[in-house]
């Protein structure tokens, strides 16, 4: 999908790109599968602020996506390619044969009558989920599941997609985007192909506005701040932060710091760690 740069009529849209959205094939969501967003600025049941420069933002609706592709069996037919506002890559909606109705996360290729399918007697083909003993090896698949019929966690992204590299006993051995080789249970399902809207990561902003559209609050410099309130606060004028690495505002080294617990039960599935 292209994107676009805006015509330089306001320092706002100078350096400003966006995407064309000439893949989407309609502006108006099914009603059926909508529901409320609630907006919480940051802030946990308690009321405190646990993710900081959160806040405001344009109002949205819930797409519910079907991450299991339950109706194993059961062709659907592509109906249209929508925009959500909730994740980076578009949606497709699809209609069963059997008349219900579902969004899935579109992949690249994937058109308006295009036919789509679930369960291992599916075809290789952009939109179909199969469990992974059922893909060949080398194809790209998205949506991946840690946990047989739990739902795609893995892989969801503008843009990425996994490659199924071997079979080794029950495990399928996977290449993330990151880089990261891990295994994954044979029964687990994943959907063919590539996700759309690969140009997400070389859009621009253009202006501050533009972020506070998306609910991103400013982000304030630690520097800048007291001591009470920062590690790297205080001292006399623009000073450095007096100590051998950065950290974070509750006092963690940052930049390289791991925070995986070594003693995580999935770390045995990790071939190899992702590129740092």
């Amino acid at each position: 999908m292209p994107l676009k740069a805006i015509r330089p009529m306001t320092p706002g849209t100078r350096h400003a790109t966006r995407p064309t959205f000439e893949e989407l094939t309609t502006d108006k969501p099914e009603k059926t599968l909508l529901a409320v967003k609630l907006k919480h600025a940051g802030r946990n049941n308690r009321g405190r602020v646990t993710i900081s420069s959160r806040g405001g933002g344009s109002r949205q609706m819930y797409r519910k996506v079907d991450f299991r592709r339950r109706k194993e069996g059961v062709k659907a037919r592509v109906a249209a390619v929508e925009y959500d506002p909730n994740r980076t890559c578009r949606i497709a909606l699809i209609h069963y044969t059997d008349g219900e109705k579902s969004y899935i996360l579109s992949p690249i290729g994937l058109k308006v009558g295009d036919w789509v399918e679930s369960g291992p007697q599916a075809e290789i083909h952009p939109g179909n989920c199969l469990p992974l003993r059922a893909i060949p090896t080398g194809t790209m698949v998205h949506n991946i599941e840690l946990t047989p019929g739990r739902g795609g966690q893995l892989v969801r992204s503008a843009g990425v997609g996994a490659q199924v590299l071997s079979r080794e006993g029950e495990y399928v051995l996977i290449r993330l985007p990151s880089g990261e080789m891990r295994r994954v249970l044979l029964a687990c399902h994943a959907t063919v192909g590539q996700l759309s809207n690969p140009d997400h990561k070389n859009e621009s902003m253009g202006k501050a506005g533009a972020k506070r559209h998306k609910g991103r609050r400013p982000h304030n410099r630690g520097v800048a701040m007291n001591p009470v309130d920062h590690p790297h606060g205080g001292g006399e004028g623009r000073s450095p932060i007096g100590m051998p690495g950065p950290k974070t505002p509750w006092g963690k080294p940052t930049l390289g710091y791991k925070t995986r617990r070594k003693k995580k039960t999935t770390s045995k599935f990790i071939v190899r760690r992702r590129r740092p």
